[in-house]
């Protein structure tokens, strides 16, 4: 069941601390992400809220696709200095998130000077993998 008043409050916060800067923008606010690095490794953490749920219960794929796309494109601003455009992403689901919180990794495959390929891997509370994605991306100019 949804709480009104609580998605409310994470809304009003969303839109009173967003800013157009990584990490800061609206979106990963709304979704209460936590953004975190280690040597090249985007960590992102996505609290699972039922009102990020799809009509089953579960967390929305498309929630778990734009933290996948952030973990990556943070890594590439993390290591460049600069972010970078998503050209594609493939996306595969595993399981259903149903609660608790999603942790999820992004990591360059391999990395070049204008084109560059990277992962992301979901886990559940229970460090079960519940999704993947691998994605090409243009790099920055000015990296």
């Amino acid at each position: 069941m949804i709480d009104d008043a609580k998605v409310r409050d994470v809304f009003e916060e969303a839109l009173a601390t967003q800013e157009s800067a990584f990490e800061k923008f609206f979106l990963a606010k709304f979704l209460q992400l936590s953004i975190t690095y280690t040597d090249e490794v985007c960590h992102v953490a996505l609290p699972v809220a039922p009102h990020l749920y799809n009509p089953q219960g579960s967390l929305h794929g498309g929630v778990m696709a734009l933290a996948m796309d952030v973990s990556m494109g943070h890594l590439i601003h993390h290591v460049m200095g600069a972010g970078g455009s998503t050209i594609e992403m493939k996306i595969q689901y595993m399981r259903p998130a149903m609660a608790g919180e999603v942790r999820l990794e992004g990591r360059f495959i391999k990395q070049g000077r204008n084109l560059s390929f990277l992962e992301s891997r979901a886990f559940d509370g229970a460090g079960k993998l519940v999704g993947m994605a691998t994605s090409t991306w243009k790099m920055p100019a000015n990296g």
